[in-house]
């Protein structure tokens, strides 16, 4: 299993649970993003610097990963592409994205993007916090020891 890490909105305070578990497992890592970013020094980790645009990072993502991979993304459309290719996907609070759960997710994402669109006001996630963070933590691990 390779884990691919969605770099562009990839929160700072997840950078060292990752980082730790790549280490321990030695998991081949790439991180995918329109800018430079970094988790951490590894010759494990592959840096991905793709082009400008909305969809670039996550087309790369999807090109590269294969069954079984790990796709780490608060992108849900990205997700849905990945769990299509019988790979796994996780969010940054911890949600894991699975056959069962991706289509009412992708459902709820695009109609709040419709409902955003008629010029409704809406809430946008709460802000990113320990709970998250912890949650994160919680479910890569649970997963991690599940398939590695």
């Amino acid at each position: 299993m390779r884990i691919f890490v969605d770099g562009d909105a990839f929160p700072n305070l997840l950078k060292p649970i990752i980082f730790r578990s790549i280490e321990r497992l030695k998991l081949e890592t790439f991180v995918v993003s329109n800018k430079p970013i970094t988790i951490g020094k590894s010759e494990l980790i592959t840096y991905l610097i793709v082009e400008q645009g909305a969809d670039e990072a996550d087309n790369h993502i999807v090109e590269l990963v294969k069954e079984g991979d790990l796709v780490i993304t608060a992108d849900i459309p990205l997700a849905d592409r990945v769990v299509s290719k019988n790979a796994h996907a996780i969010d940054h609070r911890g949600e894991l994205y699975t056959v069962d759960n991706i289509k009412q997710y992708l459902a709820i994402r695009n109609l709040m993007e419709k409902i955003r669109e008629s010029g409704e006001m809406t809430k946008g996630p709460k802000a990113f916090d320990q709970k998250d963070t912890h949650q994160f933590a919680n479910q890569l691990h649970k997963f991690l020891t599940k398939y590695c």
